[in-house]
């Protein structure tokens, strides 16, 4: 770089600070250079060269460079008694008190305990009969729902979902403690007459992709009906859902981005859908010129294909399969779903809808994949990779202050280190496939409240790996939405704050429960603040 002191001077302050940004870049990548050179020279002279370290992985090493940074303002800690709610104070005498002793108070020991028993309540309800011979029984309390009440159905609720149990490890905890209840009947408290906590976590969908500024997504492997299936992921730092299927098509998951609902649509956006999918133009001349545009259901959306003549072929881009989706999208927009919103995934396929981004992380982790035939190749991976951390923790720093300079920075960065060329072939062409991912893995330069990574995703649908380890599958169709349903009501009043044993008493209607107001409302309120 060479440019004169009269150039420079006439340089403004932030195009300055953007120089420097990009002379700082190629002084570190000139610094890895010479160090491996170093390295190959020591090699070549039959030197002992540096211990190769195995490094951590990208996100953990940039979150711990941000921890050490704020070790040193540590909070003290209040007393641990001062949340504690007192529930019964014993005074204790103390014994062999020498007479003329002055009494000073009491000295306070605080013991936290646990009651699990059986508690067994026989309502014994008057029987009246009126004058004309018809009976008149008392009714039972609001909250008695069956032979099992409030508290015990709670826990059961509890331990399933959130302790991760077994049905069979669950009957015989209350057993042991005095419940005379069968595997049958824990069944029922789990997944009989729970529609309303189906309906709940499909408005927690419906809420959260309308009022969300970006969703990630995952997906994961489930058994239903001793079939494999794929259950579906779709969160943000506000709520989460899942949903259990059989298919891993890009329709199967606009689908369940409909949230219930069943139409389709023929608007702007099914229209351009189909077009960036390469829908033959004349097909997408009748879908917009017909009058009808909107379908209450598959059937009557088939027929619509069927009378305009658009059948299913067996090609890879069939026409009736892009429609489809195209028009599943329509409706997804058009029900106020995800339309300023980002979806950031893992590069799975079925996930490119919409504005799409693409998790820094797994494309990482392509580069830590590849094995190197000789030390010059490894040594070319280390290289990238140590680029492309940087890379990472500026953009970071970036989300935290963004500015039209550095974004320009950032974004010259990126051409540099993936238009290299390191004359290890899987590399290289590793390098061309991510250069090709830009707008998808910068999205965060236009929008910097979109996280770099999809690890909220897989942290979420950790619950659903551990669920399928434990009890391996359902066997029916409601206690697949029972499961699906309870985990994302769980992991949404995680990030709501809320308690899930409150939720549960509220929901059941446990005496003295505190109130707990609907998920969708309190997911709104998050999105607004």
């Amino acid at each position: 770089m060479a440019e004169s002191p009269r150039s420079m001077d006439g340089l403004g302050l932030d195009e300055l600070k953007a120089l420097l940004v990009e002379l700082l870049e190629e002084r570190a990548d000139l610094k890895t250079e010479i160090e491996a050179l170093r390295e190959e020279i020591a090699r070549l002279k039959g030197l002992k060269g540096r211990p190769q370290l195995r490094p951590s992985g990208m996100q953990q090493e940039t979150q711990a460079r941000a921890k050490a940074a704020r070790r040193g303002k540590k909070r003290r800690r209040g007393p641990k008694n001062s949340k504690l709610v007192i529930d019964e104070d014993k005074v204790l005498k103390a014994e062999g008190v020498p007479k003329g002793s002055r009494f000073k108070g009491t000295e306070d020991y605080v013991v936290q305990d646990l009651i699990v028993e059986s508690h067994v309540i026989r309502f014994r309800r008057e029987r009246w009969v009126t004058p004309e011979g018809r009976t008149i029984v008392a009714p039972l309390p609001a909250e008695i729902d069956g032979h099992f009440g409030p508290q015990l159905r709670r826990f059961v609720l509890m331990q399933y979902h959130q302790g991760q149990m077994t049905i069979p490890r669950l009957v015989t905890l209350l057993r042991s403690v005095g419940v005379d209840i069968s595997k049958r009947q824990v069944g029922r408290i789990l997944t009989a007459d729970k529609e309303d906590y189906v309906a709940e976590a499909r408005d927690v969908l419906r809420a959260g992709l309308a009022s969300a500024a970006w969703i990630s997504v995952d997906d994961t492997g489930a058994r239903h009906r001793g079939r494999n299936g794929v259950c579906t992921q779709i969160g943000n730092d506000h709520f989460t859902a899942f949903a259990t299927t059989f298919s891993k098509s890009r329709l199967n998951f606009l689908e369940i981005l409909h949230a219930g609902h069943g139409d389709y649509m023929i608007n702007d956006k099914a229209l351009a859908y189909m077009r960036r999918r390469k829908l033959a133009g004349p097909l997408i001349k009748r879908l917009a010129a017909h009058q009808s545009k909107r379908f209450r259901d598959e059937e009557a959306w088939r027929g619509h294909l069927a009378r305009l003549g658009i059948a299913e072929r067996n090609v890879n881009a069939d026409p009736v399969t892009i429609a489809s989706e195209g028009a599943l999208w329509g409706s997804v927009v058009e029900h106020g779903f995800l339309r300023d919103a980002v979806i950031l995934s893992d590069d799975a396929g079925q996930f490119n809808v919409g504005h799409h981004a693409l998790c820094w992380v797994h494309a990482e982790r392509l580069i830590h994949k590849l094995n190197g035939f000789n030390d010059l190749h490894r040594k070319a991976i280390e290289r990238i990779r140590t680029r492309v951390w940087r890379l990472y923790a500026d953009l970071q720093a970036y989300c935290h202050d963004p500015t039209p300079h550095r974004a320009a920075a950032l974004k010259q960065r990126f051409d540099r280190i993936f238009n290299t060329r390191t004359n290890f072939a899987s590399l290289d062409r590793l390098l061309d496939r991510l250069r090709a991912n830009k707008p998808e893995l910068l999205v965060a330069l236009e929008r910097p409240d979109v996280p770099l990574h999809t690890n909220g995703s897989e942290n979420d649908i950790r619950c659903q790996v551990i669920r399928r380890k434990i009890s391996a599958g359902t066997r029916s169709d409601p206690g697949r939405d029972c499961r699906d349903a309870f985990l994302g009501l769980m992991k949404t009043c995680a990030k709501q704050s809320i308690n899930f044993w409150d939720y549960l008493g509220d929901r059941i209607d446990v005496p003295g429960a505190p109130r707990v107001p609907p998920l969708p409302d309190l997911i709104r309120q998050s999105a607004r603040a």
